[in-house]
């Protein structure tokens, strides 16, 4: 087990890698169509994000004039969409690795998790869910016999003295969750409002909702029946 959660930690880290290249990439092509030359720009400009990058990847600019301001644009719009769609493929590979791993670790969690409400693009509901569910289950099953569940994900407030040090992704994780249940699921709406009318605020209510799904994760990492 210990071997394939340092696998999995390990994917994690390359796929987080391209995630974050793939979103810059994103940000640096429609930063060049706003400062393009008028005739591109209006021919891009409102184009969706999927036909902006297959239209900037199809375009076959003249190299050879590549000093013209227009020909430039198209040729650094070209590189960046192929290099986005590059970064597409390497992170559909990592994931065909990451999800089986996933599985195999808790096999038990992953049906469960299947079987609750939606949670949102980062959770079980989707069909990208587990790589991103992976920042959850690898660091809980990391630190397993060692902290409280809340604690071990970030969600439970550190005694005053110690500083605080959240594991990012996976609190970054638990409150991706918390949003999509408050969104979809009618007991933590009634629990927020339950909350809100015993005066604690947002902030506090969610910081709640995050230890409560924590320990939940907890418990379904943690047991041994498959």
């Amino acid at each position: 087990m210990t071997g394939q959660v340092e696998a999995l930690l390990a994917l994690r880290v390359a796929r987080r890698s391209a995630v974050a290249g793939r979103a810059g990439t994103q940000r640096r092509i429609k930063a060049l169509v706003v400062t393009s030359p008028d005739a591109l720009r209006s021919a891009l400009r409102g184009l969706g994000d999927r036909r902006l990058l297959a239209v900037c990847a199809a375009k076959r600019p003249d190299r050879a004039a590549a000093s013209d301001p227009t020909v430039g644009t198209v040729v650094a719009l070209r590189s960046l969409a192929r290099r986005h769609q590059q970064l597409t493929t390497e992170i559909e590979e990592l994931d065909t690795l990451i999800a089986p791993l996933t599985g195999a670790i808790n096999p038990r969690a992953v049906r469960a998790a299947r079987r609750r409400p939606p949670r949102g693009r980062a959770t079980a509901g989707h069909r990208r869910a587990e790589p991103r569910k992976a920042a959850l289950r690898g660091r809980v099953l990391d630190a397993v016999r060692r902290l409280p569940a809340a604690r071990l994900l970030g969600a439970h407030p550190p005694p005053p003295p110690q500083p605080r040090r959240r594991p990012r992704q996976a609190n970054a994780a638990l409150y991706r969750v918390v949003l999509s249940r408050l969104r979809w699921d009618p007991r933590t709406r009634a629990y927020v409002e339950r909350r809100t009318t015993e005066g604690m605020t947002n902030k506090e209510i969610i910081r709640c909702l995050k230890r409560y799904i924590a320990r939940e994760v907890y418990t379904a990492l943690t047991s041994q029946k498959s």
